[in-house]
């Protein structure tokens, strides 16, 4: 498979995943939350979301600059590790009441270089 279609259906899955997650956060999960965690879980629903959504552009950011799959490779790897990481440990943080509170900045530093990997891709790209 190739990383352009790799990075597409990540993108694709992880983002079911978050609506399936936020549905679970918004029904069932709610009863067993308290405030702090509910306001935890969100933002690790959000932020996998936004950057789901960001690897489905990844994916069609090859076909666009097809001269830059190294950096968009780069790029994509980024941001699903920082899902995991970000998102992840937030999820761990909230279930198994694990601090994971070093974890997370990796993933949030790992976000931002798949965003700035992205604009390079788009700034060397020849098309």
């Amino acid at each position: 498979m190739t990383m352009q279609k790799t990075f597409f259906i990540s993108g694709a899955i992880l983002g079911g995943l978050a609506v399936a997650a936020g549905a679970y956060g918004a029904h069932a999960g709610a009863k067993y939350m308290d405030a702090e965690s509910a306001i935890t879980f969100g933002k690790a629903v959000r932020y996998q979301m936004y950057h789901a959504i960001v690897l489905l552009a990844v994916g069609l950011a090859y076909a666009q600059w097809p001269d830059q799959k190294n950096v968009l490779k780069w790029a994509g790897y980024s941001l699903l590790g920082g899902i995991l990481t970000f998102s992840g440990s937030l999820y761990i943080i909230v279930f198994a009441k694990i601090p994971m509170g070093y974890v997370t900045p990796l993933g949030g530093t790992l976000f931002v270089l798949g965003w700035f990997l992205l604009a390079w891709a788009a700034y060397k790209g020849q098309k």
